[in-house]
């Protein structure tokens, strides 16, 4: 059984270190090849992950009703094929702002999709005991990819141009799905579910989901509306490089070894439901400070400093908040669950994105990195349901 999770996790860590590799990589190509505008970086943000997740609408009740190793394996390959058409478009000199928002769209379906799946399949695969210590392995190499991959990324596009990244991330999944099709044992076809995705009629019932959920849609919306207006600060109006870009986004991220390591014995310590309101409360109040960063060292070193604070306090949370939301749903209803999760929070991303691209457009983009930062401020009132959730 835990070779079957290590194989899990080996076609999770190389696909991982693939989009570490592409991180930023849309926003840099529509800053740097296509010429987009602050409102259509956003907009690229935004719009692509809001039809991905009105395509992954139906996608949680066909994932519950099938096995979960082959649905890992075509969102793997589906995301490899959308993807390398970006290369392919910019090689024929047809690359345009219209593709780059078909296949934003195309792989947050597929994304969605896979991390229902996955998520389903490893609650098969791991004893209760030992989840939490499996989401802090997936956790700690989702930041060490992208501690390791933005530089060199940002060095690869320096050396060999913008879509680079892509090409390397698009062979990432084709490996993810060759590992993952080594995964022995045979699954066993769950009960077909009635019609409808009733994820979301689980977690708007259980106050203690409900209070991480909403938690999680105005922290990842707000956090995420920031990328594309602090990529627009940096590369056109402070003038980064795309390595010193990389390099702001992943030295920060030694800090996500540190928090998800360190997650069980913090748990252990100071009791589950205490670490997610605390550390949740920490994880809201740095994104203002990226709306006063200077030019020049000085400014690589705000960001840097900023990006540590958040990201410490997001890999020690993430996996406990991803640990309770698997022990307080039925096996039968993980999928459902996790795809309207994703969906909900790719619609916030989206429209929280939308929104800040807006108002960037209509006052700055350090504006709106500064409105944000403010509003996300009140979210930590929203965990006060994981008290009712015990109480009940």
């Amino acid at each position: 059984m835990r070779r079957e999770i290590t194989r899990l996790w080996l076609a999770y860590a190389v696909s991982a270190y693939g989009s570490g590799l592409s991180f930023g990589a849309f926003p840099l190509i529509a800053v740097l090849v296509v010429h987009a505008s602050p409102a259509q970086v956003a907009t690229l943000a935004a719009i692509g992950p809001a039809v991905g997740a009105l395509i992954a609408l139906p996608l949680g009740p066909w994932v519950e009703a099938c096995r979960k190793r082959p649905v890992l394996i075509a969102m793997d390959l589906t995301r490899c094929a959308a993807i390398l058409t970006i290369p392919i478009a910019y090689a024929l000199g047809r690359l345009g702002f219209p593709h780059l928002l078909v296949v934003s769209a195309v792989v947050a379906a597929a994304r969605i999709a896979f991390t229902a799946a996955s998520g389903a399949y490893l609650k098969t695969l791991a004893p209760r005991e030992e989840l939490l210590k499996a989401n802090a392995r997936f956790e700690s190499t989702t930041w060490s990819a992208i501690a390791v991959g933005p530089p060199l990324g940002g060095a690869a596009i320096s050396l060999f141009g913008p879509v680079t990244t892509v090409v390397v991330d698009a062979f990432s999944y084709l490996l993810s799905a060759s590992t993952i099709a080594t995964i022995r044992g045979r699954e066993v076809r769950p009960v077909r579910q009635p019609s409808g995705n009733g994820g979301w009629r689980h977690i708007v019932t259980h106050p203690g989901l409900r209070a991480l959920w909403l938690n999680h849609l105005i922290v990842a919306g707000l956090i995420m509306a920031t990328e594309p207006l602090l990529a627009v600060v940096l590369l056109r109006d402070l003038g980064f490089p795309p390595w010193q870009y990389g390099l702001a986004f992943a030295l920060p991220c030694i800090g996500g070894l540190v928090g998800a390591r360190l997650a069980r014995r913090v748990v252990a310590r100071y009791g589950r439901d205490t670490v997610l309101r605390r550390v949740g409360a920490l994880r809201a109040v740095w994104l203002v400070g990226l709306a006063f960063v200077p030019p020049g060292l000085a400014g690589l070193a705000t960001v840097i400093v900023i990006e540590l604070a958040i990201i410490v306090s997001m890999s020690l949370y993430n996996p406990v908040m991803a640990t309770y939301r698997l022990e307080h749903t039925p096996a039968d209803r993980v999928a459902r669950t996790l795809s309207a999760w994703s969906i909900s929070s790719s619609a916030a991303i989206a429209m929280l994105t939308a929104l800040g691209g807006l108002l960037a457009e209509a006052t700055s983009p350090r504006t709106a990195i500064f409105v944000a930062g403010l509003l996300i401020l009140a979210s930590p009132a929203l965990l006060s349901g994981l008290d009712r959730s015990q109480s009940e």
